[in-house]
């Protein structure tokens, strides 16, 4: 986005990468700061979501140390984190464009179909991530763009390659959004 002249910021839990230049980083711990930080970010003309915060966390945190005890395990309750990429989608202030990514390991068009109807997102980037893919911890990628019009096979490349091809045609769905607009 920022090879492309985008103003671009990356809303982020706590990670090791180093930050890309020319990008505002907003860093967060938890997804309700995800969540409030995004909406604190809108209107915006595009948002990709290309990681999801997990489903689940401990509903109450525990303010000391859970010592084991001869009871055993504790049992720990859990609380439902927020749809970022939901909320987001059905904002009053949505974006013009919302991109959210499937990580599939089976019924991958079907599953991503199912992910974009039921986020309200414009467009979902899927990619197989079973073990043999070599998705996670390898540099190469086969997406499957997915929208209310079908879904587009790309071919293998780099992951770089796929961020700039996703790039490009979201500027290209860009343009017309905004003559529509004016």
């Amino acid at each position: 986005a920022v090879e492309l002249g985008a103003e671009t910021v990356l809303i982020s839990g706590p990670t090791s990468l180093a930050i890309p230049p020319g990008v505002q980083m907003m860093p967060v711990e938890t997804a309700q700061e995800m969540l409030d930080t995004c909406l604190g970010e809108l209107p915006a003309d595009i948002a990709i979501f290309s990681a999801a915060v997990a489903d689940w966390r401990v509903a109450q945190q525990a303010v000391e140390k859970m010592k084991k005890g001869a009871s055993g395990p504790p049992t720990l309750t859990l609380a439902e984190n927020p749809d970022i990429l939901a909320t987001v989608s059905r904002h009053v202030s949505r974006p013009g464009i919302v991109v959210g990514f499937a990580a599939e390991t089976e019924k991958l068009a079907e599953n991503a179909r199912a992910k974009l109807l039921k986020k309200g997102c414009d467009l979902i980037v899927a990619n197989d991530v079973s073990r043999d893919s070599g998705v996670f911890g390898g540099d190469r990628n086969t997406v499957h763009l997915v929208s209310a019009s079908g879904v587009e096979d790309w071919p293998q490349m780099s992951k770089d390659e796929v961020a700039r091809k996703l790039m490009e045609r979201l500027a290209q769905m860009l343009v017309p959004n905004q003559k529509a607009a004016e």
